[in-house]
Formats: structure tokens, C-alpha cells, sequence
């Protein structure tokens, strides 16, 4: 194929459109509504669809990674966030260092598994 990938977006589903759409505006993203039940979050060229949908199999079994500049960073960042006092289900998992570089991990409110992981060598 020729074309040159622009950007990947994938689609997430929520349990409680509401309580997701306020936790990923708190976690630093930029809402773009595009219909009542479908909204684009952006940061930078990073971009995910959320959906008004809730699959319980589907979200249990979704999982994210997001590179980050800096993990170290980005954790303490996080964690001033408050999200854990501000949402019930989202749950914080501090720094892993692995062979490959290190993540930590964000349960959203639905149960989803995001990382955010810094690679030692690219």
C-alpha cells in the first residue's frame, strides 16, 4: 500500500457516557462532539472515539497504550490528577520497568486498561 498512515483512532466504548466523557477531559484530553453519543478526545495527534456504548465483554477486554516523552513524568502528573478520589472505578498502577522500557497503567471508569509506556530505545 502507498498511502501514507496519517493517525490510528480507535473506538471505546463507556459504561456511563458522562462519567467518561468528564474523566478523559480530566486526564488532559480535548472533546470534540460529533454526534450526541460519539465524541472525538484529542491530545496533540493522539486521538480515540468514545462511544455511548457499553459491551461489558468488549470493555473488560480492551486495552490502550499510549507513548509518552517521559513515564516518570507523566506518573506524577497523573497522580495530582486525583482521579482515584474523583471516580469511583479508576484505579492507578504505579511505573513497571521491563527489558523494553517502563508503563504504568490506568483503569478508566468503564474497566478499561490503558498504558502509558516509555520505550528505552526506539
Amino acid at each position: 500500500m502507498k498511502q501514507n498512515l496519517q493517525s490510528i483512532r480507535p473506538f471505546i466504548g463507556a459504561e456511563n457516557f458522562e462519567v467518561s466523557r468528564n474523566f478523559y477531559k480530566d486526564l488532559g484530553f480535548e472533546e470534540i462532539i460529533l454526534e450526541p453519543k460519539l465524541s472525538l478526545f484529542k491530545k496533540q495527534e493522539t486521538g480515540f472515539y468514545l462511544q455511548d456504548a457499553y459491551v461489558k465483554d468488549w470493555i473488560d477486554n480492551t486495552m490502550i497504550f499510549i507513548e509518552v516523552e517521559n513515564v516518570d513524568e507523566f506518573w506524577q502528573e497523573l497522580i495530582g490528577l486525583n482521579l482515584t478520589e474523583k471516580y469511583d472505578r479508576v484505579k492507578l498502577i504505579p511505573i513497571r520497568t521491563m527489558a523494553w522500557g517502563k508503563e504504568c497503567f490506568v483503569h478508566d471508569p468503564s474497566g478499561i486498561l490503558w498504558h502509558f509506556g516509555e520505550f528505552f530505545d526506539k
